[in-house]
């Protein structure tokens, strides 16, 4: 699947206010249960994830993908844009040997 077909299938289940506030913090959200799911593989499991583990992750994951393509539709971009000049961004700072710093 491309990434503007994801987006524009993803448009279709979206049911919020209009406007950024809502998907901003949802993605806020999901990211903090992906990471708190991660956190716990740390605490309990010396880090070694299994196979149920890592389908949970991905299913957070699928959620951190679905509010990155409603913000970018609020913003009137699209997410192979978005993909695209990030490649661009992190190709200069490894031309210029800057990835591991700001780079800006």
């Amino acid at each position: 699947m491309k990434l503007n077909d994801y987006q524009h299938r993803a448009n279709e289940t979206a049911i919020y206010p209009e406007g950024l506030n809502y998907p901003i913090l949802g993605l806020a959200g999901e990211a903090g249960e992906l990471c708190n799911k991660y956190k716990k593989i740390l605490r309990d499991k010396g880090g070694e994830a299994g196979t149920t583990d890592i389908d949970h992750m991905a299913k957070e994951l699928g959620d951190v993908l679905w509010y990155v393509a409603q913000i970018a539709t609020e913003l009137e971009t699209d997410l192979e844009t978005i993909a695209r000049v990030n490649l661009m961004k992190l190709g200069d700072r490894k031309d210029r040997g800057v990835l591991g710093g700001s780079g800006d």
